[in-house]
């Protein structure tokens, strides 16, 4: 029997899990579009993404784990939307408030969903250690690209500054989330801080 055109059993494992892994944050994100936070409940996730509850849990060990895995997967569709794309702005710091204006607004423009996912990466612990580092790696890379999108090696620098960047922009949030700031104010807050860090 050829098996040129046929996926082997590992493959079909994976597509399967990888299929799982996209419905179960689907889930996640619907529930949490509807309701924020609290909305966001194991039980609900499980029946919405029709996987076994025990299933679920061997993906995602918790509700923070899930909703943090969500905020990357947010900052993965938001960071292919600037692939590929010329970024306006005469300077980095130019180009990196274009992208964090328009990603800010995505987010804004849905307030239940970003309460949860702020609130998420707010209460997570050690244990979401590698779900804080890939949000972290995506907005870095987002940001790094934006401050010079024709530079081939990133440097030390660079990925401390888009670091800087980023906490400043996550800290934002959490003040909008919770109420202590506006959107405008939350904007302004993360300007300030690109132009200080970024002064050509």
């Amino acid at each position: 029997m050829s098996t040129a055109n046929s996926l082997t059993a590992e493959d079909l494992g994976s597509a399967a899990q990888r299929d799982r892994r996209k419905r179960i944050l689907d889930a996640t994100i619907s529930l949490a579009s509807q309701g924020g936070f609290d909305a966001v409940q194991m039980r609900a996730v499980a029946e919405q993404a029709d996987v076994a509850l025990g299933t679920l849990y061997r993906y995602f060990p918790s509700k923070i784990h899930l909703l943090v895995s969500a905020l990357g997967r947010e900052f993965e569709r938001a960071d292919a939307s600037f692939k590929d794309k010329t970024i306006p702005g005469d300077t980095a710091a130019e180009r990196v408030i274009f992208v964090m204006r328009k990603t800010t607004r995505g987010l804004q423009g849905d307030q239940h969903l970003t309460e949860a996912l702020t609130r998420a990466f707010m209460f997570a612990d050690a244990s979401v250690q590698a779900e804080i580092h890939t949000v972290g790696m995506l907005l870095t890379s987002m940001l790094t690209r934006a401050m010079d999108p024709d530079r081939t090696e990133v440097t030390d620098d660079d990925i401390a500054i888009a670091r800087v960047i980023g906490d400043v922009w996550l800290s934002a949030l959490v003040g909008w989330v919770t109420g202590r700031t506006s959107a405008a104010e939350t904007a302004q807050h993360m300007e300030v801080a690109v132009r200080l860090l970024l002064r050509d």
